[in-house]
């Protein structure tokens, strides 16, 4: 790899939207953004309308990519189609979601076991894409074990990108990333499919770290998810965030607010903010009495009424 690597945010559902997209863009934007996992059997579906708050963005959050998951092919056909007009960068299909329930119905991990059914998928989502978009995977290194004749079979569909989490299914997020597997994945790809780029993802907290593990796997880039609850500055590569002052954080959470209610309105629970509270109210005296109110708040006005107190205290 000669080229500098790219750094892409994570798709993480109820975190990675249009809001949180826009927050970081006017902060310390990625090179590349993903939406949350957005369902092609429940867009295609009666369900479309709710479904579909998962692909607005705006033009601040580009180039950005459109995660997909489900288990119809011609559903992901239908829904790749509609993405070209719509204004995206790329589509990425999730074949790596270790959630049981998600397993269960057979998708996302489950097609680790049923390669037919991902093949086809894969087929479908190109045939929608018609050549307009790039189609990507991201996924894990296998289901119980590392299986690189999964990541074989992946590679030999002629993809544009491949995201790999460096943990397997049963792993989910107890253990350390397995990063070392990484060596051989590279090695596949230049064996097998020298086009298609290799992306690490899994326990990457900097941009420095990020960019030392490009190099030492030899990566086209590192896509950051839970890195970035810690320090939201955390694409600029800089230390930043230590030094913003207690005002600073809470303004930048007002931030997140106002346009939280200005896009979606009563349209999502307001509870959805909770998990922003730890990302942004941190690092300061009082911090973890401040989060303690702000998770019980019923509403966005008693959110800002509360933040406002504590600027006078």
């Amino acid at each position: 790899m000669s080229k500098k690597p790219i750094f892409i945010l994570a798709p993480m559902d109820d975190v990675t939207d249009t809001v949180f997209r826009r927050v970081i863009a006017s902060i310390a934007p990625p090179d590349e953004f993903f939406t949350e996992f957005v369902n092609v059997d429940g867009l295609q579906s009666p369900g479309r309308k709710e479904v579909s708050k998962k692909l607005k963005f705006t033009k601040t959050e580009k180039p950005l990519i459109a995660q997909l998951w489900g288990k119809n092919p011609e559903n992901y056909k239908k829904t790749a189609n509609e993405l070209i007009e719509m204004g995206f960068s790329g589509i990425d299909i999730n074949m790596g979601c270790p959630v049981k329930t998600v397993i269960k119905n057979g998708c996302c991990s489950a097609l680790i076991s049923n390669r037919e059914l991902a093949k086809e998928i894969i087929n479908a989502t190109k045939q929608g894409a018609n050549g307009k978009l790039p189609v990507s995977v991201k996924t894990r290194l296998g289901q119980n074990d590392i299986d690189y004749t999964w990541i074989k079979f992946l590679l030999e569909q002629d993809l544009s990108r491949l995201t790999v989490h460096a943990r397997t299914v049963k792993d989910m997020s107890k253990v350390p990333a397995r990063w070392d597997a990484m060596t051989e994945v590279v090695r596949l790809r230049d064996e097998i499919a020298p086009r298609t780029q290799i992306i690490l993802n899994g326990d990457v907290i900097s941009k420095k770290q990020g960019l030392e593990l490009s190099k030492k796997y030899n990566v086209d880039g590192i896509m950051i998810g839970r890195g970035i609850f810690h320090d939201p500055f955390l694409f600029s590569g800089t230390d930043k965030w230590i030094g913003c002052t207690k005002t600073e954080k809470i303004n930048l959470f007002k931030k997140h607010i106002i346009l939280f209610e200005s896009t979606w309105g009563k349209s999502r629970r307001v509870h959805v903010l909770n998990k922003f509270c730890k990302v942004y109210i941190e690092g300061f005296d009082g911090a973890k009495d401040l989060r303690e109110k702000l998770m019980v708040a019923e509403n966005v006005d008693e959110l800002l009424n509360i933040l406002d107190n504590s600027l006078l205290q």
